[in-house]
């Protein structure tokens, strides 16, 4: 899984990140954003929860239903509209999971870039703070219509950047959705390849290197 100094080779990071490798991340979970410092204007890692808490939430568990938005509608949903405007980020991964229904079973598949770089999901940030000054830091990841390669197993698809368009969405400058939604499509399908995975992924406290490993979709 890509680790260290994969990371920050590719995403230009000053510092190389200390990071043990995950296989089966879950929503609610700790996953890495990388996001620029407003004080050096450098890209850097961070450590924030999968499911976005709104600065004015009043119950952080709002989070575990935020966990994605839409990227036609987010700039204009106000649990997500702050932060798109203000504070977007990249979220670093090898891939995702999706999970295609075969009769009365939910066969997952593994989706990666196909020539094994690190993707990077278009993602929004937040930080909340309780009134006992517990402060969270979360974020949500933006999804879009599958493309060629992702329809047959499901609709929806996180949206993965190209690495021209990380400077643009990470530029604090840019607040305008209109000049940030061309970078919010579909991935192109012939920089995909995926394959069926063992359906111990669909517990969330399984965590190893065979969660990637292909296997036959009649295995599970």
């Amino acid at each position: 899984m890509t680790i260290g100094r994969d990371i920050a080779e590719h995403f230009q990071l000053s510092e190389e990140p200390q990071l043990e490798p995950r296989y089966n991340i879950a929503p609610t979970q700790v996953v890495a954003v990388v996001r620029l410092n407003a004080e050096t204007n450098r890209r850097e890692l961070g450590l924030v929860k999968w499911g976005l808490i709104p600065f004015w939430a009043k119950d952080p568990s709002i989070g575990s239903r935020l966990i994605n938005a839409r990227a036609e509608s987010a700039a204009g949903k106000p649990a997500f509209r702050a932060a798109f405007k203000h504070r977007r980020c990249l979220v670093p991964a090898d891939g995702f999971y999706e999970w295609k229904r075969v009769e009365k079973k939910r066969q997952p598949y593994f989706f990666g870039s196909a020539d094994k770089k690190p993707l990077a999901f278009a993602g929004l940030w937040e930080r909340w703070e309780g009134p006992d000054r517990e402060v969270i830091e979360s974020c949500t990841i933006l999804t879009t219509d599958s493309n060629e390669l992702l329809q047959p197993i499901h609709d929806r698809m996180p949206v993965i950047l190209k690495v021209e368009d990380y400077d643009l969405w990470l530029d604090p400058r840019v607040k305008k959705p209109d000049a940030l939604q061309p970078l919010l499509k579909p991935y192109p399908p012939e920089g995909m390849a995926g394959h069926p995975v063992s359906s111990k992924v669909n517990k969330a406290a399984y965590e190893s290197p065979d969660c990637i490993k292909p296997v036959a979709a009649d295995e599970n």
